[in-house]
């Protein structure tokens, strides 16, 4: 019997937890994890080798995003939190769906599109590159998750994902949940050159650093040479935007006034930073507090593992025994 209302998401273990992160995946899974007693939340790790070939990086990485879950709130008795390393079936499940997909779909896939830049050359393109919504499909269909928050830029590779699980089910008879996507259809949280806030841009804003580091990136943020008094625009400005999400609807209205009347773009940081710095203390005194307990990470995510392999067990061979290998 497949499963009702399970919800899974996932972060890449690369680089430092950033507000893009907490915005875009952490907070609204989170509320989303409120209204289910089936969510799986797991860390990315073998997706991070795409790209990143530093194992310090790697392994520093894992860390800072666990503590970043958990500092945000995340109660690990009540959901699964685990590394997707830890359950070895997720790569078995990987090669199998390959086997079911077809180049063309991957060929299409954004992630290594974008990359190719209108180019017919393949260079710097890896296989996990090229492949990384059949990975993707693994984490999800691994568990049968009925519902995965995703952002507009992912929408694409879970349609990708629906139609390997139909293949499959197809094939071999009715075995996969095909998930539904839960769209955020909030704008991408911008970083501080104005592109969408990302590892690879080199542009973020941490979530889990001192107060004078998230004022010194702040102060960072591209702004025009509007000077004091000039009416700005808010509709195009990042420090409007991130503003955004830590405040009220009447905060937002009244910022939106300041800014017809000509705030500064000093003053307008400064009111960004006190709003961000406020809205974001409990997260930071959280995680100053569990980073104290040692191996408080290992400890989680080998007790989220001891619960969900079983789950990866019993369904791969399920699986294997579908496709005639026992």
């Amino acid at each position: 019997m497949l499963m009702k209302n399970r919800i899974l998401t996932g972060i890449t273990t690369s680089g430092t937890p950033h507000l893009g992160n907490y915005f875009g995946a952490i907070k609204p899974s989170l509320e989303l994890a409120k209204e289910s007693k089936d969510s799986f939340f797991f860390l990315a790790d073998y997706h991070s080798i795409i790209k990143v070939n530093n194992p310090q990086e790697v392994t520093s990485s894992i860390e800072n995003i666990a503590f970043a879950w958990l500092s945000s709130g995340l109660d690990t008795n009540s959901s699964f939190f685990y590394k997707q390393s830890d359950i070895r079936e997720i790569l078995e499940l990987s090669w199998i769906l390959h086997c079911v997909t077809a180049k063309g779909l991957m060929n299409r896939a954004h992630a290594y599109k974008s990359l190719k830049e209108n180019s017919d050359d393949d260079k710097g393109i890896n296989m996990g590159l090229f492949s990384y919504p059949i990975l993707m499909a693994a984490d999800i269909l691994m568990f049968n998750s009925t519902h995965v928050p995703v952002g507009p830029d992912q929408i694409q590779h879970l349609e990708m994902i629906r139609d390997i699980a139909n293949r499959f089910n197809h094939i071999f008879g009715n075995t996969f949940e095909v998930p539904e996507a839960i769209i955020n259809d909030e704008e991408s949280i911008p970083g501080i050159d104005g592109r969408k806030m990302s590892k690879s841009y080199n542009n973020v804003i941490p979530l889990l650093c001192d107060e004078k580091t998230l004022r010194k990136a702040i102060m960072k943020i591209v702004t025009n040479s509007l000077e004091p008094g000039e009416p700005k625009d808010h509709k195009t400005c990042n420090v409007f935007s991130l503003y955004g999400n830590f405040a009220s609807d009447e905060e937002i209205a009244e910022f939106k006034e300041e800014y017809n009347n000509g705030i500064s773009w000093g003053d307008a940081k400064n009111k960004l930073f006190d709003k961000a710095n406020n809205s974001l203390l409990p997260i930071r005194e959280r995680y100053f507090e569990l980073k104290k307990q040692k191996d408080l990470v290992n400890d989680h995510l080998s007790d989220g593992a001891k619960k969900v392999r079983p789950l990866a067990q019993k369904f791969i061979e399920e699986i294997r025994s579908k496709i005639g290998i026992s």
